[in-house]
C-alpha cells in the first residue's frame, strides 16, 4: 500500500492509532463485546477483575480487561448499521494489519464479536424483559449491498422470501446472515433463540407512526406473519444483521443477544429496563467466560 492510498483510505490518527476507534492492535482482545450505548461499556467492565485499558473518541468508548484469565474488550458502537460499518472495519484493521506499514499480517486474528443489546419483539407470546439469542438476522438497511455478496444460496432464498412476503418497494432489498455456530453453541442453554430484523431507523423503519404516516402500511403486521418453514422473525433492532454480514465477509465470528424492552404486538414497554439490561450483561458474561 503506498503512502497516498494509506493517508486517504486506511486513515490513522497522529499517534498511529486507527482513526475512529483510536485504538492500537494490542488494546483489543480476541473476544469483543459491542454495546450501543457508551454508558453501557462501564456496566460491562465493572465485572472485570482487571481493567487494562480505557479510551474514548466520539461515541466509541473502549475498555479492555480480564475476568479471571478471559481477556475481553467491550466497545460502544453507537446506534445503527452505519456505525457498525466503522466499528467492524476498524476492528478488522486492528486484527489484520501492521499499522506502522499498513501491510497485512501473515497471521491475522479472527475475533469473537458478541453484541449485547436491547430490542423490541413483534411476537405476542414473547415477554418483555426476556432475552433472545439471534441465530440469524435480516437487514433492511443498505450497508451490505456495498460489499460483494457471499454467494450463499440459502441466505439469498431467505432474503427473497421476506421480500416476496412483505412486498417491499424496490429501493428496499433485504439481506440475511446467520450467527456463528460455535458462538451459538455456547448459548445453547438460553431458552429463546430467534431471527432478528435489523432496521435502519427507530421510527418509520420499525413501523412507528408517531409523527408521519408509514409508506409501508402495516409493516409490523407483515413482519409478524412472515414464515419460512417453522422460522419466524422474533424481534427488531438496529445492528445485528450488519454485524453478522461484515463479520462473515471479514472472517470473524459474530453473535447477538438482546433483552426485550418493548412488545410491539401488545403495546407494552418494560418498567424495569435498567435491571433487565444489568441481568443480560451478568448472565452473558458468565456464559462467555465459562468456555
Amino acid at each position: 500500500m503506498n503512502k497516498q492510498e494509506r493517508s486517504s483510505e486506511l486513515i490513522l490518527n497522529d499517534d498511529g492509532s486507527v482513526y475512529h476507534l483510536k485504538l492500537f492492535p494490542e488494546q483489543v482482545a480476541d473476544t469483543v463485546i459491542t454495546v450501543g450505548d457508551p454508558g453501557r461499556v462501564e456496566q460491562v467492565s465493572r465485572h472485570f477483575d482487571v481493567i487494562e485499558y480505557e479510551g474514548t473518541k466520539r461515541e466509541f468508548v473502549t475498555h479492555t480487561g480480564l475476568i479471571g484469565k478471559k481477556r475481553i474488550t467491550v466497545i460502544s458502537s453507537g446506534i445503527g448499521p452505519d456505525n457498525i460499518d466503522i466499528v467492524l472495519n476498524e476492528l478488522h484493521i486492528l486484527a489484520s494489519r501492521d499499522l506502522t506499514t499498513g501491510n497485512l499480517l501473515e497471521k491475522p486474528r479472527s475475533l469473537n464479536i458478541i453484541r449485547l443489546g436491547t430490542s423490541g419483539t413483534i411476537c405476542e407470546d414473547i415477554e418483555v424483559d426476556s432475552t433472545i439469542v439471534s441465530k440469524a438476522a435480516f437487514g433492511l438497511d443498505n450497508l451490505l449491498h456495498f460489499y460483494h455478496p457471499t454467494g450463499n444460496a440459502a441466505y439469498q432464498e431467505m432474503a427473497d422470501s421476506l421480500q416476496a412476503h412483505c412486498s417491499f418497494p424496490s429501493m428496499i432489498r433485504p439481506y440475511y446472515f446467520e450467527a456463528d455456530n460455535n458462538l451459538l453453541s455456547r448459548f445453547s442453554k438460553w431458552p429463546l433463540h430467534g431471527i432478528t430484523l435489523t432496521a435502519p431507523g427507530f421510527y418509520g423503519p420499525q413501523g412507528r407512526e408517531v409523527n408521519l404516516p408509514n409508506a409501508i402500511p402495516d409493516l409490523i403486521g407483515k413482519l409478524r406473519t412472515f414464515r419460512h418453514g417453522t422460522e419466524r422473525i422474533t424481534n427488531i433492532e438496529m445492528e445485528s444483521a450488519a454485524i453478522f454480514g461484515l463479520a462473515s465477509h471479514l472472517g470473524h465470528h459474530a453473535l447477538s443477544v438482546n433483552v426485550i424492552l418493548a412488545n410491539r404486538a401488545t403495546g407494552q414497554f418494560s418498567n424495569q429496563a435498567p435491571a433487565s439490561v444489568k441481568r443480560l450483561i451478568s448472565e452473558a458474561l458468565e456464559t462467555i467466560c465459562s468456555q
